[in-house]
């Protein structure tokens, strides 16, 4: 008599999706992901400027979109922030000085150093945080929203 094949079944741990969604695989408690941008829904923060995010066990990257004259108001934050301009370019005024970073430029941004910034065109920009932004998780981020 042949032995019945076992099907492997899906656990907490592993999670396929059909192809072009997202994958995930846990190590403990940090996970194995893939994770297309466009499966990650746009949040309107105002009427010039939309993100998303995600968050790791120790890192947050947000793929943030600005449309020309948007400003993001001074403000600053415990995280280490690296900004990577994808497209167009951010004005920012920071630690006294004003500096244009453009497409394909980095800025890294020390903990609690204060900043403001202006698209000067439209502008893609993947900006990353250690530790996650709790803020912008709980979605108690006012000066991105207007005061919302």
């Amino acid at each position: 008599m042949a032995k019945a094949k076992k099907t492997k079944r899906a656990t907490p741990k592993t999670k396929k999706r059909a192809k072009g969604r997202a994958m995930t695989k846990s190590a403990g408690t940090a996970e194995l992901r893939h994770i297309p941008w466009n499966s990650i829904e746009l949040e309107d923060l105002n009427p010039l400027l939309q993100r998303h995010f995600i968050v790791g066990q120790n890192v947050m990257v947000a793929r943030v979109l600005l449309k020309k004259g948007c400003i993001v108001p001074e403000h600053s934050h415990h995280n280490e922030q690296i900004t990577y301009i994808l497209e167009g370019a951010l004005k920012f005024w920071i630690d006294g000085k004003e500096l244009v970073v453009n497409a394909g430029e980095v800025l890294t941004i020390p903990p609690h150093m204060p900043h403001k910034a202006e698209a000067v065109e439209d502008t893609v920009d993947l900006d990353i945080f250690n530790p996650p932004r709790a803020d912008w998780i709980n979605k108690t981020d006012k000066y991105l929203r207007g005061g919302k």
